[in-house]
Formats: structure tokens, C-alpha cells, sequence
């Protein structure tokens, strides 16, 4: 029996199109909130919405590479929570244990994430219900340790170098945010564990039979997506200057549209860092003219669901036309 694969010339485009649809969505978006008012068309403006989008964009780059593999990270809220908490708490309003809250912060991320990593490859469980169950163990230990008051204090000039702005105009979470993405993009491009995540999230048995180190790999992804959650914690309590006991519950759903939105779906091993970042953008600036016009809470949140459900389902789709169509 013989198999003929015919591609329409619409067909072979479509994978092309998947890379450049978030960033065709984004301008398109830009200029249509440009002309609902001039604001997001001026840098102040728009260095404040990437400003507000920081926390949740370094967080979603970690889980990018989750989700080339074809798994989850629902603990990244309360992994920021926890991170922001932590880094409060041994700073304890002194500058000189601003360092120490630092390193002390990222090591609890990427324990969390190790913890998932290990458990998920070792212990063949779900990543959907381990990093669910993950997430209420985080939220319940924040809880224990807080006594469900915000507690700790900000080591001096923390907050005031953080969110200060270079030349009065460009914020420097936001360049934190870039930095972080470039990072991201390196990892993925440049280096032998970007390839293997690849490798394993298109096809996880080729990957196995072909030496990847594919539980290496898993856990791996998983110490990353827990150590940015962390640095989102410390952005996020940068931004506010409380740890508060949970600022980032709910966040998950936030880092997941974003991710989907930039093209990298639960079917793994399409997507990437870089299209993250312009999800990111497209999704703060849709919630961003929802609130312009004045929508409530409930709203928003119907918005953001809609999205996660719109994207995944026509990358979906742009994903079965682009392989093709076998006719025997």
C-alpha cells in the first residue's frame, strides 16, 4: 500500500503563519487600541503595561518550556507567591541581606520545580493533577508560615532601583523583563537542552530511542519553570512593595493564555520564548481596553478564558493543516 502525501501550497504555508500570527495579532491590536486613544501610542504608556506585565511574563517564559514538552505547570501562582513572601521575609528591611533574599528566593523556585520534575518523570504522575496538588501545598505552607498576614520588609532602595525608569521614559522592570526573554531565547536556541526539549515535546519516543535524555530533560524544564515563577515573585513584589499572603493566585491562568497565545499548545515541541513574550503583550493589551471600557472583574475573566479556548484551538487547527493530508 502505498501513501501519497499532497500539501496545498495553504498548507505548507500554515506552519509559517503559526510562528507569525501572535505577532500579526499584536499589531494589529496595537494599532486598533491606538486608535481607541492615543495613550498606546506613547512610551510612558506603554513602558507602564509592560511594567504591569512583567511579573507574569518572566513567569510564563519558564513555563514555555513546560509546555514544549507537553506538560503543565499549574504551581507557578503559588510558587510566586511563596517567591515574593521568601524574598521579604530574609530581606527583613535590611540592605544587606538583599542578596541573600535573592539567591535564597530563586532556590525555592527551583526547588518547587525540581520537586515537580522529579515526581512527574520518577513517579509517572500527571502533570496536570501533580502541579495542581503542588499549588495547594505551596499556597498551604505560604499560609502556615504567614499566619495569613503579609509579613516582611523590603531591604533599602530595593523598590526605588527596581522601578525606577532610564531617561525618565523606559522602566527598568521592563528592561529585567527583556533581559529575562533574551535569556530565555538563548536557552532554547543555543544550547543542547533547548534542542532536546524539541525534540522530546514532538515526539517523545523518537527522543528516547534516539539517547535524549528525555527525564533529564523533564526536570530540567520543570527547575526552570520554578525558577522564573521566583523571579516573578521578585518583580511582583517589586511592583507593589508587599509580599502580601497569596498576590499571585489566579496568576497560572494569566502565564497559560499568555504562553498559548504566543503559538506553544499542550501538543508540545512548537512554539517558543520569543512568540511567549508577543502573548503576553497581545493579552495585557486586550484586558487592558476591556478595563478602558469599563468592563467588570467577571468580565475580564470571561475574556481571558475565551482567549486561552480561541488560541489553543486555532493553533490547533493550523497545526493538523499544516501536516499535510495522506491519501492512500
Amino acid at each position: 500500500m502505498n501513501a501519497k502525501v499532497e500539501r496545498s501550497p495553504l498548507a505548507a504555508s500554515l506552519p509559517s503563519l503559526d510562528k507569525a500570527a501572535v505577532w500579526i495579532v499584536l499589531i494589529t491590536l496595537l494599532v486598533a487600541a491606538g486608535m481607541v486613544s492615543d495613550a498606546f501610542f506613547k512610551l510612558n504608556y506603554l513602558g507602564n503595561l509592560m511594567r504591569q506585565a512583567t511579573p507574569i511574563g518572566i513567569t510564563a517564559i519558564g513555563v514555555t518550556f513546560v509546555m514544549l514538552m507537553r506538560g503543565v505547570d499549574l504551581s507557578v501562582g503559588a510558587t510566586v507567591s511563596m517567591s515574593a513572601v521568601v524574598c521579604a521575609l530574609v530581606m527583613d528591611g535590611k540592605a544587606e541581606n538583599l542578596w541573600i533574599a535573592l539567591v535564597a528566593t530563586c532556590a525555592a523556585g527551583a526547588a518547587v520545580g525540581l520537586a515537580n520534575g522529579l515526581l512527574i518523570t520518577y513517579g509517572r504522575v500527571s502533570s496536570f493533577i501533580l502541579t495542581l496538588g503542588m499549588s495547594i501545598v505551596v499556597y498551604g505552607l505560604v499560609q502556615m508560615g504567614t499566619g495569613g498576614t503579609a509579613r516582611g520588609v523590603t531591604s533599602p532602595g530595593f523598590r526605588e532601583a527596581l522601578n525606577g525608569r532610564i531617561g525618565n521614559v523606559l522602566p527598568v522592570l521592563v528592561i529585567c523583563f527583556v533581559v529575562a526573554v533574551l535569556i530565555g531565547i538563548f536557552i532554547q536556541s543555543r544550547t543542547r537542552f533547548g534542542r532536546n526539549v524539541y525534540l522530546v515535546g514532538a515526539n517523545p519516543e523518537a527522543a528516547r530511542l534516539a539517547g535524549i535524555p528525555a527525564n533529564r530533560t523533564t526536570v530540567i524544564a520543570y527547575c526552570i519553570s520554578g525558577l522564573f515563577a521566583a523571579l516573578g515573585g521578585i518583580a511582583l513584589l517589586a511592583r507593589t512593595g508587599v509580599s502580601g499572603t497569596n498576590p499571585g493566585m489566579g496568576m497560572e491562568f494569566d502565564v497559560l493564555a499568555a504562553v498559548i497565545l504566543g503559538g506553544t499548545t499542550f501538543a508540545g515541541g512548537r512554539g517558543g520564548v520569543g512568540s511567549t513574550f508577543a502573548g503576553v503583550l497581545v493579552l495585557f493589551i486586550a484586558l487592558n481596553l476591556a478595563n478602558m471600557a469599563g468592563l467588570p472583574f467577571a468580565a475580564q475573566l470571561t475574556i481571558k478564558g475565551l482567549i486561552i479556548i480561541a488560541a489553543s484551538a486555532a493553533h490547533s487547527w493550523i497545526g493538523r493543516r499544516g501536516g499535510g493530508r495522506i491519501d492512500e
